[in-house]
């Protein structure tokens, strides 16, 4: 469940009301709650609350949703959390050639291919990303910045106007050359966007959690990624292991780990080796065998 699936209709909050019904179990992709209309929020927060209050189990992906979920106000009893993995295999064409896809693209061997993966919006540090790419130009670097995926969502209509911001701020600081866009593609051409990239940067300013699919994904393609600091303890990212860890809305801090990983081959494929083993972590096999078993657990 997400608050901007179901067409946004309310009726599917009221599913576990229904007379004679089997257990439902709801799993909560995220708590976050989409613009509706102006003070709707309260609103929704409250037949989310609801849907998991009446549900016969709940799930979540996420430490910050399990600490938040599992207060009082929730009243939820039968709880899980239970991450989500990639939707993104690693799945490369037969004839892929890195470098002649990058060239393709204007972009050599030598330089420093950035890449970000999914929609852009002002949560997930849009404009910090292009001031990113600006920093390391003005440091003398060969960078370049792949924006892999469509531009905005369906979900929240401020999206459109924040990738306008975004494509504005681009241009001012002269970078119109050095950013890439995929726009919409296959799930292959997502992997082979991926593949290509030297270093992933999410500059998430609310920080990094395990909701995102968009972090899964460079983890699962194992890339060196650059990203916040969680918002709560997360012990399954581990610094300079298999993520590189910053301040959020922190520019230098991002521009600083970035360059740093471009002069350090040795750090990049740690890093990279890291994302890979910490993504098998994430695998759908396990998710639906402890998803199974929690259902085993709510009608033992």
């Amino acid at each position: 469940f997400q608050t901007a699936a179901y067409g946004m209709h309310p009726a599917i909050h009221f599913v576990p009301r229904r007379q004679g019904r089997p257990p439902v179990v709801v799993t909560f992709h995220d708590l976050k709650v989409p613009y509706l209309f102006p003070k709707a929020g309260p609103l929704r927060r409250g037949v989310v609350q609801m849907l998991a209050r009446r549900a016969d189990g709940v799930i979540v992906t996420n430490r910050e949703d399990e600490l938040r979920i599992a207060n009082s106000e929730w009243r939820v009893t039968n709880l899980a959390r239970i991450p989500i993995g990639s939707n993104i295999a690693p799945h490369l064409p037969g004839d892929y050639d890195r470098d002649a896809w990058r060239a393709r693209r204007g972009i050599g061997p030598g330089d420093l291919l950035l890449g970000y993966f999914g929609f852009l919006n002002e949560r997930k540090g849009g404009e910090d990303l292009i001031e990113v790419l600006a920093a390391l130009v003005a440091r003398g670097l060969p960078a370049h910045l792949l924006l892999i995926g469509g531009r905005a969502g369906t979900s929240d209509p401020t999206n459109v106007a924040y990738a306008e911001r975004v494509e504005r701020l681009t241009a001012e600081r002269g970078l119109s050359e050095r950013v890439h866009r995929t726009g919409f593609v296959s799930s292959m051409e997502v992997s082979a966007s991926l593949a290509a990239v030297d270093v992933c940067v999410l500059p998430y300013r609310d920080g990094a959690s395990l909701r995102h699919g968009s972090l899964h994904a460079c983890l699962a393609h194992g890339r060196p990624i650059v990203t916040t600091w969680p918002a709560v303890e997360t012990p399954e990212f581990r610094d300079g292991e298999n993520v590189s860890l910053v301040p959020a809305q922190d520019v230098e801090a991002l521009a600083g780990s970035v360059a740093r990983l471009a002069t350090d081959p040795v750090s990049r494929a740690r890093l990279a080796a890291g994302a890979a083993a910490l993504a098998a972590e994430f695998a759908w096999e396990r998710i639906a065998t402890r998803t199974a078993e929690f259902f085993a657990e709510l009608t033992a």
